[in-house]
């Protein structure tokens, strides 16, 4: 209040101090002048002349035609599409080939100005790059290589519906999806066990091509926090001689004898238990489970062992038997292909068939059993409880020393993701 005074006591004072003037008493004066316009005929024709360059990206398809992929871009340019059908570097690098990265510049008349295709090598290490670009004399096309730049990029998310679902809302792509749910597969069940509100950190290389991100690289660390309870992981590799693994910051490996699933993270359409049989129409036990997954989807096998058969098995189909170590098998039915014989030994991850829907199959889709001396027993949960293998004793010190860095970025990241989502 007293502030307030003050101030209005300082305005009293102010005003006082002048006289109050008559309006009627001031002079007028009405001053004219002419104004030339300036003309703008030179900036009309400068911007007539001057076209627009608009840039558009997209990426390519193994069905593309030249003029498919150029509609994609929104160019209109028969010269363009002629010229990409006819180069040899064109219709060997770009035409028909999947994803690769599309940047273009075209013209306000949606003509193409330049091209440019980005893909990486099998060695993730380099780049091709393919520019078309129209000259005086017309197009012409070049192609070099470029080196990869590795990225960290941090990420992550909370559970609503699925997996899936939660990394699209965080813009992480499906590989980084899969590897995070192939990570921690011996722990979690991805297919029935998410809860909503669980949550997850990751961190994974980006490599960039031209300063723009190419493809993403492996998961480096990651935290899943599955029905409250927290699961980490770590990229350890002592040497560049040796291959890497992921572990806990225990140094306990998450590989397990067994992987978690015969297919690449997927859909459980029926699980352990009794069943309706829907050929039978009777409730049976399901000695298996059930991988929905369309015809020709590669079938891993889950561990070490060699082939015991590999046929038709009646109501199974094509089948293929594998015999694991201390009476354990396993079984793939109803494939379309099977990619092993007999007798031959088989690693784990080894494709030994595809998908299909032999014998008593209404559809295509993978029946998986887990055998122990000829029980059946839970596939899934045999695998959770399948041996690790802690970090070598002589990489112990090091991987100590990585876990502890790892241990805080972890709990920064999920500070981080947490408050971003909140």
């Amino acid at each position: 209040m007293g502030v307030l005074t003050l101030c209005l006591a300082s305005g009293a004072i102010a005003v006082a101090g002048f006289s109050v003037i008559n309006p009627k008493a001031v002079p007028i004066r009405e001053l004219v002048e002419t104004v030339t316009n300036l003309t703008i005929d030179k900036q009309v024709d400068s911007l007539s002349r001057d076209k627009l360059r608009l840039y558009r990206t997209a990426a390519s398809r193994a069905s593309d035609t030249a003029e498919s992929m150029l509609s994609r871009l929104g160019i209109s340019d028969k010269n363009a599409a002629d010229f990409m059908r006819s180069n040899p570097l064109v219709r060997d690098g770009l035409l028909g080939k999947n994803n690769r990265q599309l940047n273009a510049e075209v013209d306000d008349d949606n003509h193409l100005l330049k091209l440019t295709a980005r893909w990486a090598t099998d060695s993730n290490q380099s780049f091709q790059r393919l520019v078309i670009e129209q000259s005086e004399s017309g197009f012409k096309v070049s192609r070099e290589n470029g080196e990869l730049k590795t990225s960290v990029r941090l990420s992550g998310g909370f559970i609503e519906t699925s997996l899936f679902a939660a990394t699209d809302e965080a813009h992480i792509p499906d590989s980084v999806a899969v590897q995070l749910a192939e990570i921690f597969s011996g722990d979690i069940d991805f297919h029935r066990a998410l809860r909503k509100g669980d949550r997850f950190t990751v961190t994974y290389e980006s490599l960039e091509a031209d300063g723009e991100p190419l493809k993403p690289g492996k998961v480096l660390t990651a935290e899943f926090v599955n029905k409250d309870k927290t699961h980490q992981a770590m990229w350890f590799q002592d040497s560049p001689q040796k291959p890497g693994g992921y572990y806990n910051l225990q140094g306990q490996s998450l590989r397990r004898t067994y992987l978690a699933s015969p297919l690449a993270f997927s859909r459980v359409s029926s699980g352990f238990s009794m069943r309706f049989h829907p050929i039978f129409q009777t409730w049976r036990a399901h000695l298996g489970v059930d991988y929905a997954a369309a015809q020709g989807t590669p079938v891993r096998n889950v561990g070490i062992g060699v082939v015991e058969s590999a046929g038709n098995m009646g109501g199974y189909g094509n089948a293929v038997v594998i015999k694991h170590s201390n009476g354990h098998s396993t079984v793939y039915a109803h494939l379309s292909k099977m990619l092993v014989r007999k007798g031959q030994s088989v690693s784990q991850g080894q494709t030994v068939g595809l998908v299909g829907a032999t014998g008593w199959a209404t559809g295509p889709h993978l029946h998986f059993e887990f055998r122990v001396n000829g029980v059946h027993k839970d596939p899934q949960l045999l695998a959770r409880q399948s041996e690790s293998v802690p970090v070598p004793a002589h990489a112990r010190e090091q991987f100590n020393r990585q876990a502890a860095e790892v241990s805080k970025q972890l709990a920064s990241a999920s500070l981080t993701v947490s408050d971003t989502a909140h």
